[in-house]
């Protein structure tokens, strides 16, 4: 088979209880040339790893066509087809439901209170044969085409409960003295099956209803982004629409208006509010020179910037598709409830049998009407729609908090571990610090060409992606350095960078380059490099084969919030570690104002990584916190990760969580919010299951030898809807949460 594997994300239409997701997953997975599917319940979509030159989406949708539900394989404007089709099943359902209500109701008065009634069992046959067969007629079909494939899901439990409840009631009618032969009087039981429609129907619009209010972070995103924006051109100011920006585009924002695309103030200055993005609410300054970014609100006067980020590669349309691929994952614990979803209707089906048989044998005079009551209330109060919402309407919900306060989750995986979480590695710079190192001390060697030098310097420090090296770069170009044509050019982990000039070799790095060289420094200045390091000063040395050329001091302040998010984070029991390349002093310094008891300096990102693994090892559950390529390693070893935001890309691809903002006070909170979503979901599975717990055995007839009680078959479907309105509600209480 060809290696060529693509994966696609496709919209599922029709489901309607968790078993569904479980019958489609494995009808598609079973499809030859796909090679995993993955259906989410709660957002209503499918993931599929394939083969292309084996199956195409096309395929895959006539075979999920075939048992009752579709897909949507068009992938341009796919999500409003989807809610396009949705807002059309809620209406469709809702029509039915009313018209299901008005048939119903006299079913009820008539069975409830007028029993005796002339041609009353006819009365109820004609007003609740089209509640079954018109409006609930979905029900029949979808469990027919389950059965073909020997499948069950809801709608299985449904169509039996209600079409047993009708046939033995239409039979009671048209025969009674089979009854009265026997000495017992033909129940009926329409106002049952015509009550059980009826309230299945209203509960799952309730469910409906809810479910779209779990999304409402995404659709609160998306309609961050204004829908025009005013590019200045040649002729003058001109309205255009957002789609039709380019990059280098230049863009007027006035007072009140949303930035539409990313890019670069050129022009003017402003407060921007971007708390929708970083969670952040103070406002930011902008100055020419500085970021704005698509979907955040200038609030005071007006600026012109340059386009530099369109359509999809803006922040925000990155952040709207970072949450809604995080909604669509799968926490660890759904696989479990996927696994009992798959089997509970089979078993539901085989209790409710049982309940029968059981009052056959031993339920005396009316057994065997008593033990059709029972099996129907089994079959009508075992709904699995609670346990499939139990776990995807609380991450979603999750995960759009998230969103909304500046913490991108990727994976539902790294919300529901974070929990766990009992020891936090910190990275130094740009983690703790905010990463923008700034020379404050510049010394050269006597007697050296210090120009020449400083060209050679510049251009070894232009060719590092270290932030410490755009602090030397910032500096000498301020001073008017011009770069050399260096070669062999060459970076050293974790130590520093060298190159070639003129046949002669440079570095530039921390002092392992001079342990490597094997280069003295200087009792001067040595004396003074011990001053800065005692300050919390990084420094860097600059030299030739032979001595020290040169010594540059730097400082990185440490962030306002750093000590806060430390303090509470101890405070919660975790413990705090911070590594760094950083040399011994300053990286003592650093942990000592920010209340970090364990650290670890001059450390390679190997170390890192290996320190993360040693942790593991004794059995705490790890997060890791960076910003930098050189933390890419220890990210993707640890349990959790999390990059700053305003760290390297490569830090953010590997990290499960991303802070926006890059304040590391968000921290406590990104735990605070897996710590609530996973409490929320063990509250979920608990009315999912308790439920079924006390409902499936009180509906069997446990209670009946007891105290003579048998539950109505109506009581058991308003118990089934409640079930999974009360699971989406508790989610929906998530959004209410405090992260502080």
């Amino acid at each position: 088979m060809n290696k060529n594997v693509e994966t696609i994300s496709m919209p599922v239409l029709g489901m309607t209880c968790a078993a569904c997701a479980v019958s489609i997953e494995s009808m598609i997975a079973a499809q030859e040339g796909v090679d995993k599917a993955a259906v989410n319940y709660a957002t209503q979509t499918v993931q599929v790893s394939y083969h292309p030159d084996v199956i195409q989406p096309d395929a895959m949708q006539k075979a999920v066509q075939s048992i009752g539900y579709d897909l949507i394989v068009a992938q341009e404007g796919a999500a409003a087809l989807q809610e396009e089709a949705q807002k059309n099943n809620y209406t469709t359902l809702k029509k039915r439901m009313v018209w299901s209500l008005i048939l119903t109701i006299p079913v009820v008065i008539i069975g409830m209170f007028f029993m005796d009634m002339p041609n009353g069992n006819y009365y109820m046959l004609a007003l609740t044969t089209p509640v079954l067969f018109i409006f609930g007629r979905n029900f029949f079909i979808n469990a027919w085409k389950q059965a073909k494939y020997g499948k069950a899901n809801m709608d299985t439990l449904v169509a039996l409960s209600t079409g047993i409840a009708y046939l033995f009631s239409v039979f009671n009618t048209f025969y009674p003295e089979f009854w009265h032969s026997r000495g017992l009087h033909p129940h009926v039981y329409f106002e049952a099956a015509a009550v059980v429609i009826v309230f299945i129907m209203l509960g799952k619009l309730l469910e409906e209803k809810a479910k779209s209010n779990t999304s409402s972070a995404i659709k609160k995103l998306i309609g961050l982004q204004p829908k025009t924006v005013i590019v200045i051109t040649k002729d003058g100011e001109k309205e255009i629409a957002v789609a039709d920006v380019h990059v280098t585009d230049q863009i007027l924002v006035r007072a009140g208006e949303k930035i539409p695309v990313d890019g670069e103030v050129y022009e003017g200055g402003s407060y921007v509010d971007e708390s929708m993005i970083t969670g952040e609410p103070v406002a930011v300054a902008k100055k020419v020179g500085d970021k704005v970014f698509s979907g955040t609100i200038n609030q005071k006067g007006s600026f012109k910037f340059k386009a530099e980020k369109v359509g999809g590669e803006t922040m925000l349309a990155q952040i709207i598709k970072l949450v809604q691929d995080a909604q669509g994952s799968k926490a660890p614990v759904q696989k479990l409830v996927d696994k009992i979803a798959g089997i509970f209707v089979p078993i539901v089906i085989l209790i409710a049998i049982i309940s029968l048989g059981a009052w056959l044998l031993f339920g005396g005079e009316h057994a065997f009407t008593q033990g059709l009551l029972a099996m129907v209330t089994v079959l009508v109060i075992a709904c699995p729609c609670a346990l499939g919402l139990a776990t995807p309407t609380a991450i979603m919900v999750g995960i759009g908090k998230g969103a909304e306060h500046g913490i991108l989750i990727k994976d539902a995986e790294a919300l529901e571990l974070g929990h766990k979480v009992n020891a936090i590695i910190l990275d130094k710079t740009g983690t703790i610090t905010e990463g923008k190192p700034e020379v404050t001390h510049l010394e050269w060697a006597d007697g050296k060409d210090k120009e020449l030098l400083q060209s050679v310097l510049i251009a070894l420090e232009q060719a590092s992606e270290h932030p410490l090296a755009e602090a030397i770069v910032r500096k000498l170009k301020t001073d008017g350095v011009k770069g050399s044509a260096v070669t062999d050019f060459e970076s050293l982990t974790g130590k520093g960078v060298s190159a070639v000039f003129e046949g002669e070799k440079y570095w530039a790095g921390s002092h392992k380059i001079l342990k490597d060289q094997q280069i003295q420094v200087p009792e001067a200045l040595q004396t003074k490099v011990d001053e800065l390091q005692q300050l919390a000063q990084t420094v860097i040395y600059f030299t030739n084969t032979t001595q020290v050329l040169a010594m540059v001091a730097i400082a990185d302040q440490i962030k306002s919030g750093s000590a806060k998010a430390v303090k509470a984070l101890k405070g919660a029991g975790i413990e705090i570690y911070m590594l760094t390349g950083d040399n011994q002093q300053t990286a003592a310094s650093v942990a000592g104002q920010s209340g970090i008891d364990h650290f670890k300096a001059e450390v390679l990102p190997s170390d890192k990584a290996d320190f993360v693994k040693e942790l593991q090892a004794k059995g705490k559950v790890v997060a890791m916190i960076g910003d930098g390529i050189n933390d890419s390693q220890a990210l993707a070893q640890a349990d959790v990760s999390i990059a700053m935001g305003r760290g390297s890309d490569i830090a953010i691809d590997v990290a499960k969580m991303t802070l926006v903002s890059s304040d590391l006070q968000q921290v406590p909170k990104a735990l605070r919010l897996s710590k609530l979503t996973v409490k929320t979901i063990r509250q979920n599975l608990f009315w999912a299951f308790i439920y079924n717990l006390i409902g499936i055995p009180i509906a069997a007839g446990l209670l009946y030898p007891i105290n003579g009680f048998l539950l109505n078959p109506m009581i058991a479907g308003a118990a089934m809807a409640l079930s999974s309105v009360s699971v989406v509600g508790n989610s929906l209480r998530l959004k209410l949460a405090k992260l502080i």
